[in-house]
């Protein structure tokens, strides 16, 4: 195959998949972006409140959603070699892990005093949180349980079925956050402000687990994997153990990555209502950004672990190089795009001339960032589809806890008394999240290539 066919042939097998992907993590984003829009019109105390909230809840669900998301390889690896039974046990032990994971996640949600304490918050501003933890904490079980039909469903090519879920979760959280956020005094419903946004999720995300269960039951696709008929299987060691040691790695990566932008929120809160809220600004629009690397991260990832299953090693180091490439080339382009336009866009968002003047610096760095972001997090992606994540967990831990939470830090309270004052404040923990990423980009590549190197001359399966 010549190169100019094989980049086609990449863009024609990852684009089906990554398009659902995208559609359905936007989706998921969404119910952060409607949080955002309807709480910053309700009270910028409760606006304050989310992005503090948010933080906490992602910290947890993000470090165990990694976990899980292990399914995701160990299965497509199974079904690219055509053992679907055993990737359908696979999933019953991933349940009992689910399971296990939910009700440590539940506690830390339930009593948040460690985020808070972090976060300096206010007492008016704690009590929101408060409310907000204890409904996630309900959501979070179903938010893992969903987690789950997601990675097998990428795992086995199946990604619309997922998505189609996730609208119909949207569709029902827009009415209901509106609803629960500014009330329906006619109906008796009180205006609940941040609070009713954890409601209204927890409600959503349930809705989606039962479709997913009936999909499960009803959809004759999934005969092969041998998912029903016998009962749900006990906890096995050795199929547990697999995923765990996939798993933690992989999570722990996640977290340190998820938590590094998290922990961000928590102490720029210290710097004032009005930063914190400009910052919960940007995030939100560069995360809304980040699910094109995602999906086609995914993709690239599912069609790698496919291929190295089905003994195809040449087709897998193609596949994976070419995701790389073609997400990294459309980040710089959707970057340069939203800092052209950053005024408007973040208009979308509020009127408040305060807020604005302190998210638009943000914005400022947002077109490296970005592409720094989608690089890493394809590298990710691929070597996960190699069953490779250790190597993620050291490159996170120097690259977005050392320098970008660590020299944001530094420069952001002017620790070392040198920080120019353009630095100062929010404008510096972004100026280091980019860095960070930028070294986290440049060194899961240099992995990933020679990963792809090696596997080229692996021999075929069989």
């Amino acid at each position: 195959m010549s190169g100019t066919e094989g980049w086609r042939d990449s863009a024609r097998r990852i684009a089906p998949l990554a398009w659902p992907v995208l559609v359905g993590q936007v989706s998921v984003l969404a119910f952060s972006t409607i949080d955002t829009i309807f709480v910053a019109r309700f009270a910028a105390g409760d606006l304050a409140a989310l992005a503090v909230g948010a933080a906490a809840y992602i910290t947890v669900f993000i470090g165990f959603m990694g976990v899980l998301m292990a399914l995701s390889p160990i299965v497509g690896q199974l079904h690219g070699a055509g053992r679907h039974a055993e990737a359908g046990r696979q999933l019953h032990q991933a349940l009992w892990l689910g399971a296990a994971l939910a009700l440590m996640g539940c506690a830390l949600l339930a009593f948040p005093a460690p985020f808070l304490a972090l976060a300096r918050a206010t007492p008016e501003v704690a009590e929101r949180v408060r409310g907000y933890l204890l409904a996630l904490a309900f959501s979070l079980p179903a938010s893992l349980l969903f987690t789950l039909f997601r990675a097998f469903n990428t795992a086995v090519s199946r990604p619309k079925v997922v998505m189609a879920i996730q609208l119909g979760g949207l569709a029902a959280k827009v009415p209901l956050s509106a609803a629960l956020v500014f009330g329906v005094p006619a109906l008796g419903v009180p205006a609940l402000g941040v609070v009713g946004c954890g409601i209204a999720t927890a409600i959503a995300m349930w809705l989606q687990v039962l479709l997913a269960w009936r999909v499960l039951r009803r959809d004759a696709f999934y005969d092969r994997y041998a998912i029903w008929g016998r009962g749900l299987d006990r906890p096995a060691r050795a199929p547990l153990l697999a995923q765990l040691r996939l798993g933690v790695p992989l999570g722990l990566s996640i977290l340190v990555e998820v938590t590094g932008f998290a922990f961000m929120a928590l102490f720029i809160s210290r710097l004032g209502t009005t930063a914190v809220a400009g910052h919960q600004l940007a995030v939100n629009l560069v995360s809304l950004m980040f699910m094109v690397p995602l999906a086609i991260g995914n993709a690239g990832s599912t069609l790698v672990a496919q291929s190295v299953g089905a003994g195809r090693h040449a087709e897998a180091a193609r596949l994976g190089w070419h995701a790389l490439t073609l997400g990294t080339l459309l980040a710089v382009a959707m970057g340069l795009l939203v800092f052209a336009l950053r005024q408007p866009v973040l208009g979308l968002y509020t009127g408040d001339a305060a807020v604005l003047a302190a998210a638009l610096p943000l914005v400022a760095w947002l077109a490296v960032f970005h592409a720094a972001d989608a690089a890493q997090t394809i590298a990710a992606f691929v070597l996960r589809a190699y069953k490779i994540t250790a190597v993620s967990v050291v490159i996170y831990v120097a690259a977005l806890w050392g320098v970008a939470l660590g020299g944001g830090y530094w420069l952001a309270f002017d620790v070392g008394g040198h920080t120019p004052p353009a630095l100062r404040g929010a404008p510096g923990y972004w100026f280091a999240a980019t860095a960070g990423l930028v070294v986290a980009a440049v060194a899961l590549a240099a992995v990933l290539g020679w990963v792809l190197r090696r596997s080229r001359g692996a021999p075929p399966a069989g």
